[in-house]
């Protein structure tokens, strides 16, 4: 009974992390000057996440092989396999979520700025939805363990 729960509730979340994206995306970029300075903020964003995630990647496959390591150790090659390939899949669902809330966040930045020279509560609310995207993706590999 857990389970289907937690895949209903996550399947929602990525619905609803959907729909913020898009209520974020379909806003107005704003003028040349404001894109320029999006632009090398994007740029800067990528090379970090590159960075990043290929030191964490290598680290997590190193981490990943010393659990299973450990297991066949004890005896347990099923559930050695079982806990390093689920170890994995949480670590790429991690990174995944990172990746899409850099996505979003960087791209909500120059919408926000545009739309705090005609309301800030525009603003406010292009800022909310953006960072709500990268909360709601992160909730579901870290907050469900199966």
């Amino acid at each position: 009974m857990v389970i289907p729960l937690v895949l209903a509730i996550s399947f929602l979340s990525l619905i609803f992390a959907g729909y913020l994206t898009w209520y974020v995306l379909k806003q107005e970029k704003g003028e040349k000057k404001l894109q320029d300075i999006s632009e090398a903020i994007k740029e800067g964003a990528n090379a970090f996440l590159k960075r990043q995630y290929t030191t964490i990647g290598v680290l997590a496959l190193i981490l990943g092989i010393i659990i299973f390591g450990v297991y066949i150790y004890l005896d347990e090659f099923e559930l050695g396999l079982k806990i390093s390939i689920g170890f994995l899949f949480g670590a790429f669902c991690s990174g995944l979520s990172g990746f899409v809330g850099m996505y979003v966040s960087i791209r909500a930045n120059v919408r926000a700025a545009n739309a705090a020279t005609k309301s800030m509560d525009s603003a406010l609310k292009i800022c909310l939805r953006g960072g709500a995207v990268s909360g709601v993706t992160d909730f579901i590999p870290r907050r469900f363990h199966f």
